[in-house]
């Protein structure tokens, strides 16, 4: 079955270490994309549309920042992108983990999201079925190019994925 991400619960969070004292945090979204999942051939299809414009960590300069062309560049890139094509699901059929392809500045490189959590249920004001769950992921900025800061700013960044779906 195929579902439509749900914007107002599909976002993308990312946190890496600043100067070695904190952790800058943002979030990035609404996400749109859609997966197709079934649970009983334990196959999956994910695709998700990441608009980089849309950063956030609650600072409006540093923002700006993080868009400037030697990190994020989204005046030139101004989405990223998730294509994952293998699933690995637990005996029950909830999804353990999705691995494909993440493109970010016109880069592409591997990425493997394994699920935090993941369940289904019937919503009673949808009268559909909801599936979702918390995927985190750990990517190097360096090898998208995003240079700017090493090693001051950390090459690390972790990733979490909130993804909610709709069936049709």
């Amino acid at each position: 079955m195929t579902y439509q991400l749900d914007p107002n619960h599909t976002f993308v969070t990312f946190e890496v270490m600043h100067f070695g004292t904190s952790t800058l945090r943002g979030r990035i979204g609404p996400v749109g994309g859609e997966v197709t999942i079934d649970r009983g051939a334990k196959t999956g299809d994910l695709r998700l549309r990441i608009p980089v414009t849309t950063l956030s960590t609650g600072s409006r300069a540093l923002d700006a920042r993080l868009r400037e062309p030697d990190l994020l560049a989204t005046t030139e890139y101004p989405e990223a992108y998730f294509v994952a094509t293998r699933f690995r699901f637990d005996a029950a059929g909830g999804v353990q983990e999705v691995r494909g392809e993440f493109t970010l500045r016109g880069v592409g490189e591997p990425l493997s999201l394994v699920a935090r959590s993941f369940a289904c249920r019937q919503d009673a004001m949808l009268g559909r079925q909801v599936c979702g769950g918390d995927f985190d992921g750990e990517l190097k900025r360096s090898r998208f190019g995003a240079t700017m800061g090493l090693p001051f700013v950390g090459d690390d960044v972790h990733l979490v994925v909130q993804v909610e779906a709709i069936a049709p």
